[in-house]
């Protein structure tokens, strides 16, 4: 960290001062007014409160707050705001002023160029050094933790930060918050920022799903700033008891079927609580082997907790109660929830105390609760015990077991003298050692008795002779044969479990790859056959329905068949598969039933949605061709009839108006039938687009043209600064036309249609903005329809078409249209776009 220089006024001997730190999720929550509010309270009091610096952003009620307190410098309420160097704070003058307590606003800011420190936290860190009190303000987007998540959040990068431990060091942490509707409503009313900057600040930084974000960000680091104090709180006073400040319900899986009934029940418990928090554990040994543990079972149980809102976590120990009670505590967790035993009662009785009653027996202050399941008493689900070594290893271990003592016997007889009786115990031990690692713990034992029998009668005095009538030589052999029998089972069962181990791994990398595949959608249903089929080395693998399942017959290569579904078994033809293998094959019979149903699905979707959108359309086509057609058609028939007519005089000014009431008609059903072609062309997929860099304001003045001569003319904002946008300009000209004809319907006189234009991480927003009824938000994609009019019961302005239009539109072009509230009331379409800056690299210009 770049910490500043100590100030040489510091004295090593004052205490320093106090840091108390107001945290906000945006500007305008009211943190400076909080700051303020806090100094007014403390001089109340009697305190000697100073203003170091504050920025108001000519907030009359924050400007308020300064009355009455003594500032070194002048507020942003009375000094120019583009000075900059107005806004930084003196250092020098308050710590000649030492006051014991000064208010610093916006603790991130970066120092004007010239001033000692490079950054504002820097001056506050010198402060506290001299002993003076300090009350801060800082935005969560400033914190140098989340600044790279705001951003991707907001699409604005942060240049200020301050590092997160300065303001983790604070003595008091406060946050202020406030509900993203108010703080939009306190912008919309012109509270924050003025009246010029409010609908680009809606449009971008301030949007519902921005500051909903921060809002959540800011909780959750304040709440570990909590969390974090109650922790040090907790260590330091020596306290291992539980504190129930909220339930946190730890439930203990083993792998096994009960997880998910375990699961379930520790949920409902925590649900019944506010802000009860589900912990899922599973303990796994040292040596990362687990007897009877599914992997599937547990990643299927990991997901389950996950979506009840819960979290998984595996720890390490050897000694599971010990394990389970050390998290808990560890988590400060008030229960804990345990499954019954699945070992039987004879099993109970022979090995003593179990993992339940020994937790119960470790847990003290925390609630144990033990869940009976279909699986209580009915005995562990243990793997197979079959033979882990091949035949020819079972055969030769017995032999070399008889062989290899007799051989050794005969070297070292020719030998004798040259090693004493302990070298030569000693080489008899290794032979053992050998065997054992050749055929087992059997042939161990057998190479240790014939091992010690020889080493009896040929090398023990008197040599050539069994003695078992001395004690001493009996204690020696015995010793020998357990010696050799202890460390012949530790090096079988070591080769076991390293066997198994590869095995488990290679089984995890193969189901994982696959897995992986099938979510991406990688691969086929017959991609993953013949996957299937390469790695069990089989002649051939295919999906066969229940009906045809092939007979074996002798002489055919073998079958190994697993179900599929209620309908399919998958067959493998080649050789036959044992128990593990089968095992891990229904693993990617369950991944073949997923992909083919996938498929299945996919392909009854893609048929039937071509049938269902034309029945929508032709549905809706015949309405409004039956109906909204009409009526253009009968007022231009009208018209031109009354003008054909010999019975009726008419007047060079009647004459005329039914020439605008023809013309007028012959118009709207022009507009009416070119809307109908153009849907028609882009659900065809016809339509083509000539894409290049547009400046909005060229189409802008022809799409208001289009507008009734005696509409309310809109109101334009950010259109001077716009940047060029990616797009087709008659087609634009076309979408801004039938947003700004669709506001204008609804806005009332006194509040004409806004257009404001911003410009946010390669995208250009287009914002047509009205003060009308608005929609409710379960109508805000129904109004993209074609031919809805949602209640509209006005036949004459058009069949209800323009919205979809205006949404295919930008599409087309690489944007999008999403319907927002206005703030106070309205509707607000966002048409954005890319900006041609961004995509000429990409995408170049001309037809596409």
């Amino acid at each position: 960290m770049n910490r500043a220089a100590p100030s040489e006024s510091a004295d090593p001997e004052i205490s320093p001062g106090r840091l108390k730190v107001f945290v906000g999720a945006a500007t305008g929550v009211g943190k400076t007014y909080r700051m303020l509010d806090e100094g007014r309270r403390r001089a109340a009091r009697g305190a000697d409160v100073v203003v170091g610096v504050v920025d108001c952003h000519r907030r009359p009620h924050t400007e308020a707050m300064l009355a009455g307190l003594e500032a070194l410098v002048p507020s942003r309420a009375v000094v120019d705001a583009r000075v900059r160097s107005d806004l930084d704070l003196d250092l020098d003058r308050a710590l000649r002023r030492r006051p014991a307590l000064i208010l610093v606003d916006d603790l991130a800011r970066t120092n004007a160029p010239g001033h000692r420190n490079a950054h504002r936290w820097q001056d506050v860190e010198e402060l506290l050094a001299a002993g003076i009190d300090v009350v801060t303000t800082v935005n969560v987007q400033h914190l140098e933790s989340l600044s790279d998540v705001v951003e991707k959040i907001t699409g604005v990068p942060q240049d200020e930060t301050v590092p997160d431990a300065v303001v983790r060091r604070a003595d008091q942490i406060e946050l202020v918050d406030m509900d993203p509707q108010e703080l939009r409503r306190r912008m919309a009313h012109g509270n924050i920022h003025p009246p010029e900057d409010v609908d680009a600040a809606l449009a971008s930084y301030f949007r519902t799903g921005n500051l909903i974000a921060l809002r959540e960000l800011a909780l959750l680091w304040v709440a570990d700033r909590v969390d974090e104090a109650l922790r040090k709180y907790r260590s330091e006073r020596g306290i291992g008891g539980v504190w129930e400040i909220r339930e946190r319900i730890v439930v203990a899986l083993t792998g096994g079927p009960e997880g998910d009934t375990l699961i379930r029940r520790a949920s409902r418990i925590a649900a019944r609580t506010a802000q009860g928090r589900l912990l899922a554990v599973h303990v796994v040994r040292s040596d990362g082997l687990a007897t009877g543990t599914s992997s599937a079972a547990l990643a299927r149980q990991r997901q389950l907790a996950e979506s009840l809102g819960g979290t998984f976590h595996t720890v390490v120990g050897d000694d599971v109660p010990t394990a389970l009670v050390e998290f808990a505590r560890a988590e400060n967790a008030t229960q804990l929830i345990l499954g019954t035993s699945r070992r039987g009662r004879l099993e109970r009785f022979l090995t003593g105390r179990g993992i339940g009653e020994t937790t119960v027996a470790l847990s003290g202050d925390i609630d144990v609760h033990t869940v009976t399941h279909e699986r209580a008493g009915h005995g562990r689900l243990l793997p197979s015990r079959r033979h882990t070594l091949p035949v020819s290893r079972r055969v030769a271990g017995p032999l070399a077991g008889l062989v290899l003592p007799v051989l050794l016997t005969v070297l070292l007889d020719h030998t004798r003298g040259v090693f004493n009786l302990t070298s030569e115990a000693l080489l008899f031990l290794v032979t053992v050692v050998g065997v054992a690692c050749l055929g087992g713990v059997v042939s161990a034992l057998v190479a240790a008795v014939t091992a010690s029998l020889l080493l009896n009668y040929w090398f023990i005095p008197p040599v050539g002779a069994f003695t078992f009538a001395d004690a001493d030589n009996m204690l020696a052999l015995a010793v020998f044969v357990l010696v050799a029998a202890v460390m012949a089972g530790a090096v079988d069962r070591s080769l076991r479990l390293s066997r198994r181990a590869a095995r488990a791994a290679a089984e995890a990398e193969t189901l994982s790859s696959l897995a992986g595949s099938v979510v991406r959608g990688d691969h086929t249903v017959s991609d993953l056959l013949a996957r299937t089929r390469e790695i069990f080395g089989a002649e051939s693998a295919e999906l066969v329905p229940a009906a045809q399942l092939p007979a074996a017959h002798a002489g055919e290569p073998a079958v190994s068949q697993v179900a599929v579904g209620d309908s399919h078994f998958l067959v493998l033809r080649g050789r036959t598969l044992p128990s593990s293998d089968r095992r891990v094959l229904a693993a990617f019979a369950a991944h073949v039933t997923a992909a083919a149903e996938h498929a299945r699905l996919a392909e009854a979707a893609a048929e039937v949605e071509p049938v269902r959108a034309a029945d929508r359309m032709r549905t809706a086509l015949l309405a409004a061709v039956s109906h909204d057609l009409r009526t253009p058609l009968a007022a231009g028939w009208a018209a031109v009839a009354s003008l054909r007519s010999t019975d009726v005089e008419f007047t060079p000014d009647e004459r005329d108006e039914l020439l605008a009431t023809a013309d007028e008609a012959m118009a709207r059903l022009a507009r009416l039938i070119e809307n109908l072609l153009d849907m028609s062309r882009l659900q065809a997929g016809a339509l083509n687009l000539s894409l290049r860099p547009t400046a909005l304001e060229e189409v802008l003045s022809a799409a208001l043209d289009t507008l009734p001569s005696d509409a309310p003319r809109p109101v334009l904002h950010g259109f001077e600064q716009a940047p060029p946008v990616f797009a087709d300009p008659p087609l634009l000209e076309r979408v801004i036309a039938n947003l700004v004809g669709n506001a204008s319907r609804y806005a009332p006189t006194a509040h004409p249609v806004l257009l404001t234009v911003s410009a946010l991480a390669g995208r250009v927003e287009l914002r047509v903005v009205d003060r009308g009824p608005g929609l409710p938000p379960s109508d805000r994609e129904r109004v993209f329809e074609p031919f809805q009019r949602l209640g509209d019961t006005d036949n004459t302005t058009g069949v209800g078409l323009g919205l979809a239009l205006a949404r295919g539109l930008t599409e087309a072009m690489s944007g999008t249209l999403t319907p927002e509230d206005t703030p106070g009331g309205g509707l607000t379409m966002v048409v954005s776009l890319p900006c041609a800056s961004e995509t000429a690299d990409g995408h170049g210009t001309g037809d596409r």
